[in-house]
C-alpha cells in the first residue's frame, strides 16, 4: 500500500496553498495498491513537532477501499471526518508557530468499516482501528512559515 501526492514528494515542502498561509485546503492524495481484502480505509494526519505534543490535523475513516484519491479540498463520498486538535471536524492546515515541522499523512487499510461518531479523539480512533489494520502507508511533508 502507498500514499503519494502530486503536489509534494516524501520529506519535501507542502505548498503554501495547503497551509494556514494559503487557502487552508487539503492537498490531493493518491492511494495506491490497497489490499483486495480491505473493507475500509482510515487516514490520520499529524504533526509530532508541535510544541505541546503531537497535533492531529485530520482524521477520516470509512473511506471506500475502491477510492484511489482524496481530491484537493475535498473528501471522498461516504467518508467520515473526525475532530482535529483544533476542536473542529475536518482538515486543519499546517501552521507551525516556529521552525520546520513534519506532517505525517498515514493511511490504514482495515478489515472492517467503523461504527464511531465524528467527535471521538485520535486516541479513540487508534484504539478502534487497532487489531483491524491489514496494511498501512505514510507520506511525510514539511512546512515552515515564512518560506
Amino acid at each position: 500500500m502507498k500514499i503519494k501526492s502530486p503536489v509534494f514528494s516524501e520529506n519535501q515542502i507542502i505548498p503554501t496553498i495547503y497551509t494556514c498561509d494559503g487557502d487552508n485546503i487539503n492537498p490531493h492524495l493518491d492511494i495506491l495498491e490497497t489490499p483486495a481484502n480491505a473493507q475500509s480505509l482510515a487516514l490520520i494526519m499529524d504533526d509530532p513537532d508541535a510544541p505541546n505534543g503531537t497535533f492531529t490535523h485530520w482524521m477520516m475513516w470509512n473511506i471506500s477501499p475502491q477510492i484511489k484519491e482524496i481530491p484537493e479540498g475535498g473528501v471522498p463520498e461516504g467518508a467520515i471526518q473526525g475532530l482535529n486538535s483544533g476542536g473542529r471536524v475536518g482538515y486543519f492546515p499546517p501552521c507551525p508557530p516556529t521552525g520546520m515541522h513534519h506532517y505525517y499523512f498515514k493511511i490504514y487499510a482495515l478489515n472492517r468499516k467503523l461504527n464511531i461518531t465524528p467527535n471521538i479523539s485520535r486516541e479513540e480512533l487508534e484504539r478502534e482501528i487497532d487489531g483491524s489494520i491489514i496494511d498501512k502507508a505514510q507520506l511525510v511533508g514539511t512546512y515552515q512559515r515564512g518560506n
